[in-house]
């Protein structure tokens, strides 16, 4: 079987700061990564070389067999790039027009894609929105006036429009409240489930890596430390950052004090 995504050793450096180092990890059909780590770990500048928003220094990417290269040439190359691979940011401002109703965006990214007429895109479109739990009244807004947990299941129809085979969610949840992290959580494990896309999942939080994947690649100032299925990392990690990491999520008799000396020390 052939996998969705295969990377191999990716590197990137900024002057004479390594920020990511010898990443390597494959992604199976309806496959969960989540990549793990604090600020500036590499988890984002990984995520950003995925889709293209960076060029690795060296190393490879590869999505259904097909490598991607670090220069993406002509409108062909950039769509067949972009539904190969879409990625939600952590602030949907960045991929949601502000001036454009939700409806008009996946409307402009489908007509882009060349798919179907006025009304196969209007029938296409109540299907998306359906998908992330979106409705008529969402799809007349404007971004700024839907709550933000709407906003990022608007940002993720948007990226599902093109029928991407992997989907980067770089810190998707990270600014939303616990109940509504909950209810984007299980419109992307339902989507995973359903449509067999593959997910790679960016986040310092592993409570919400447990929830949706399957595994979990943690950096540590840009190199892999520990890579294993999500239950062996959490019940039984091997290196120290991962059990920092752990001890960081608030619990009875939680010592934050400790964990900023463990942080310095790490």
């Amino acid at each position: 079987m052939t996998a969705l995504l295969e990377v191999t050793d990716l590197r990137k450096t900024y002057g004479g700061t390594t920020a990511v180092d010898g990443v390597s990890f494959t992604l199976p059909p309806g496959g969960a990564l989540g990549l793990v780590g604090e600020s500036g770990s590499g988890k984002t500048t990984t995520a950003r070389m995925l889709v293209g928003l960076e060029r690795p220094d060296s190393g490879s990417i590869t999505v259904l067999g097909q490598p991607l290269g670090a220069q993406v040439r002509g409108r062909a190359a950039r769509l067949a790039r972009a539904k190969a691979i879409q990625i939600v940011f952590q602030d949907p401002y960045l991929s949601l027009d502000a001036r454009l109703t939700i409806g008009a965006t996946l409307d402009g990214v489908l007509r882009l894609h060349g798919q179907g007429d006025r009304v196969a895109r209007a029938a296409r479109i109540r299907e998306l929105l359906g998908q992330v739990g979106l409705g008529d009244r969402e799809a007349a807004a404007l971004p700024r006036h839907l709550s933000g947990g709407q906003r990022q299941r608007a940002a993720i129809a948007r990226a599902l429009a093109v029928e991407p085979a992997v989907l980067v969610l770089d810190e998707a949840v990270s600014a939303l409240d616990v109940s509504v992290q909950a209810q984007v959580l299980n419109v992307l494990t339902d989507i995973r489930r359903e449509a067999g896309i593959g997910l790679v999942f960016v986040s310092h939080d592993l409570a919400v890596v447990r929830y949706v994947c399957d595994e979990a690649l943690v950096l540590l100032r840009g190199r892999p430390v520990e890579h294993r299925p999500m239950e062996e990392l959490l019940d039984n990690p091997d290196h120290d950052y991962t059990r920092l990491l752990l001890d960081s999520v608030p619990h009875p008799g939680w010592d934050p004090e400790s964990i900023a000396r463990r942080r310095r020390a790490a």
